[in-house]
């Protein structure tokens, strides 16, 4: 599937654009899709060609691979703007959207009753993974449609399959869960070094190697220190995927005490600076303790 076949690629922002253009670079064949099509005809000096509409651009494609914003914008597009009953039947839709356990879980089975194939596949890794095609996509669906199209994914990244349909969700959710997180701690920490009188950007160098490090402390941590919140990975985007781990957290009973505050935090930050880059966590930190960042 990696070198043949026909690809639709629906959802041409941030991140399926540089999905998708790895894809033309890597040979595929790809028919592609944004609900402004402007962006995706930023594609078509790579080879891609434009579709009018995302059932158009589903109608030959073996493999459909969305990317959108949320769980209600992949119902929308998938069952609601014919792109369900335009696929034909054999055909895979590769979810890297992240959204709801159950959202994923209801689309596997809808598209089953149609005889089409059905993977959640969230990513993790950002614009930058996006780009150089190192991002951690984790996969749920069945095993058998994860073997057809894995050396597709692995165009795009380090593809892991993580169990049943929704499993995907939930370890992209678990990401979530550890990132968003660990940036808080990671602020909270440099900011007690600064206003303790510390050099922030020493105290950094001085943690890398031990237990502390990590690649929020290396990139997100920089990031703090210089300032810099232009928007790589949105607060907004964090937040949705940590509401929705709350939420399956409370289906089954779950205890999320990090999560929750985590939520409360990117809430603040959204309220009171905007949807700046997820390390401006630092920001609504700096707010809370009566300064400014």
């Amino acid at each position: 599937m990696a070198s043949n076949g026909s690809i639709a690629f629906l959802g041409i922002g941030l991140m399926g654009a540089r999905q998708a253009r790895r894809l033309l670079e890597a040979g595929q064949t790809l028919r592609v899709w944004n609900r402004s099509r402007q962006k995706a005809e930023t594609l078509a000096p790579f080879g891609a060609s434009v579709a009018a509409t995302a059932a158009e651009a589903v109608s030959s494609a073996d493999v459909v691979i969305t990317m959108l914003e949320n769980g209600p914008v992949v119902e929308d597009v998938l069952f609601r703007q014919d792109v369900a009953s335009a696929l034909k039947r054999g055909a895979i839709v590769v979810d890297m959207s992240s959204i709801g356990v159950e959202e994923a879980r209801s689309h596997a089975r809808r598209l089953a009753d149609s005889g089409i194939g059905h993977l959640d596949a969230p990513v993790s890794g950002g614009t930058v993974g996006a780009e150089q095609g190192t991002l951690a996509i984790m996969v749920g669906g069945k095993a058998e449609v994860f073997a057809r199209v894995e050396p597709l994914l692995r165009l795009m990244g380090r593809p892991a399959h993580v169990g049943p349909s929704g499993s995907g969700q939930l370890a992209k959710l678990a990401n979530q869960i550890i990132v968003g997180v660990t940036i808080g701690a990671v602020a909270e920490a440099l900011l007690l070094a600064e206003k303790g009188g510390a050099d922030p950007a020493k105290v950094r160098q001085a943690l890398r190697g031990g237990f502390a490090d990590s690649r929020v402390l290396d990139l997100h941590g920089e990031r703090m220190i210089a300032r810099d919140f232009t928007t790589r990975g949105r607060s907004a985007t964090h937040l949705k995927d940590l509401d929705n781990a709350l939420g399956a957290a409370r289906a089954i009973g779950l205890a999320t005490p990090y999560a929750e505050l985590t939520a409360d935090l990117f809430r603040g930050l959204l309220a009171h600076a905007g949807d700046l880059d997820h390390s401006g966590l630092f920001v609504e930190l700096a707010r809370r303790s009566g300064g400014v960042a």
